[in-house]
């Protein structure tokens, strides 16, 4: 989709973006809750589909309590470093602290994949560099979009179930996040 009548004839291309939410830290559900809200409350997202919410161990050998993560999936016409830009706000304002990789935090957000777009950009790599080889990740995302290609990948069902072999993912119909109002 193009709309020319916001940058007076430029061309703007609307893009499928997939983001990974997780949190570890406080009241899980509600720092996922509030970050799904504060994503959609800016303008630019525009809210497509949300994942059940999942329980999962954490990743990298932190020795911290376990996640639970949701996949997002939206289209945009912001363009990826203006969504990193508000993902980050987002983290900062919910008191994500960075003092260990891989370490706990109240709330996580990823651009895991941003349209077709290919980047090596330390800052933003696209599609996310370890996205394939996450069941927290690819688990929700097949979920959602059953025929979704994570690109350079190939289709993330595939990657799913050779993701949860290795790694604990639960599902957990007990608990639920409301899509952005």
């Amino acid at each position: 989709m193009t709309d020319r009548s916001l940058t007076g004839g430029h061309m703007l291309i609307e893009h499928r973006v997939v983001l990974s939410l997780g949190s570890n830290l406080g009241d899980r559900l509600e720092n996922l809750q509030d970050a799904i809200d504060a994503l959609f409350d800016a303008p630019g997202l525009t809210f497509l589909a949300i994942s059940p919410v999942y329980e999962t161990a954490p990743w990298g050998g932190v020795e911290q309590d376990d996640f639970l993560n949701v996949v997002v999936v939206a289209e945009t016409l912001l363009t990826p470093e203006t969504l990193l830009e508000r993902s980050l706000s987002i983290e900062e304002s919910m008191r994500r602290e960075r003092v260990v990789r891989w370490g706990p935090r109240t709330l996580d957000i990823d651009i895991v994949q941003f349209g077709g777009i290919v980047s090596d950009d330390p800052r933003l790599t696209l599609p996310h560099p370890r996205a394939h080889e996450r069941a927290f990740v690819l688990v929700p995302w097949a979920g959602v979009e059953p025929d979704a290609v994570l690109t350079g990948h190939g289709p993330v069902a595939d990657l799913a179930a050779a993701a949860a072999g290795d790694q604990e993912v639960t599902r957990r119909d007990d608990l639920t996040l409301q899509p952005p109002a």
